[in-house]
C-alpha cells in the first residue's frame, strides 16, 4: 500500500504533544470521554461521540473524513445502556465509515463506507471491505476479511484471506500515513 504525500492547512488541525493530530471540522461531543493515545489521526467532518460513553483508541490510527464513531448500546426493559469504545492500535477507519462496535482489535483495516454494526467484535488482523455492512453483534475472528457480500472468508484456500503478515503491513500502512500527512508549506513571497 503506497502512500503519496498527503498535506494539510495547518490552522485547520491542531496538533497535540503526543502527536495527534485533530481537524477543528470534527464533531468531538463530550471530548472529555475520548482518548487518543497518540499520533492519531483524526480527519475533517468525522465525529466521535463521547457523551455517549468512553472511547479509546491505540497509537497510530486512523479517523478519515466523515467517519462517524459511536459506543455501542444495548435496550434493556428499563432504557438504553452505552458501552465503551476500544480501538486498538494501528487502525485505519475509511472515508464515511460508521462504527458502533463493542470493541476493534489492532491492525484492523476498516474500508470507505463500511458499516460496523453495534456491539460488533472485530478482532485482531481484519479487514473490513469497502461498502461491507457487518450485521449487529457479529464477531470478525482474526485474520478474516469480511466482504461488502457480507461473507467472511478466510485463508481455508480461497484467494481473499487476510495475509498472515497483516500485523507487519498495517504497521507500516498507518506510520507512513502519519508521516506523510503533513502541513502544507507556507507559499514564497
Amino acid at each position: 500500500m503506497e502512500i503519496v504525500p498527503m498535506t494539510y492547512d495547518k490552522e485547520e488541525y491542531i496538533e497535540t504533544a503526543s502527536g495527534n493530530k485533530v481537524s477543528r471540522k470534527t464533531v468531538l461531543c463530550g471530548s472529555q470521554n475520548i482518548v487518543l493515545n497518540g499520533k492519531v489521526i483524526v480527519q475533517t467532518g468525522a465525529i466521535i461521540r463521547g457523551d455517549l460513553s468512553n472511547v479509546r483508541t491505540g497509537r497510530y490510527c486512523v479517523i478519515s473524513q466523515k467517519a462517524v464513531i459511536r459506543p455501542a448500546y444495548k435496550q434493556f426493559s428499563t432504557g438504553i445502556a452505552f458501552f465503551p469504545l476500544v480501538i486498538g492500535e494501528h487502525v485505519y477507519i475509511g472515508e464515511g465509515a460508521v462504527v458502533s462496535a463493542a470493541s476493534i482489535g489492532s491492525y484492523v483495516y476498516i474500508g470507505k463506507n463500511a458499516i460496523i454494526g453495534r456491539r460488533c467484535t472485530i478482532r485482531d488482523c481484519c479487514i473490513i471491505e469497502d461498502g461491507a455492512v457487518v450485521p449487529p453483534e457479529t464477531t470478525v475472528a482474526s485474520f478474516m476479511k469480511f466482504t461488502a457480500q457480507g461473507t467472511i472468508e478466510g485463508d481455508q484456500g480461497n484467494p481473499n484471506f487476510v495475509p498472515p503478515a497483516m500485523q507487519d503491513l498495517m504497521i507500516d500502512f498507518t506510520k507512513s500515513y502519519y508521516e506523510h500527512f503533513r502541513p502544507m508549506l507556507p507559499k514564497p513571497a
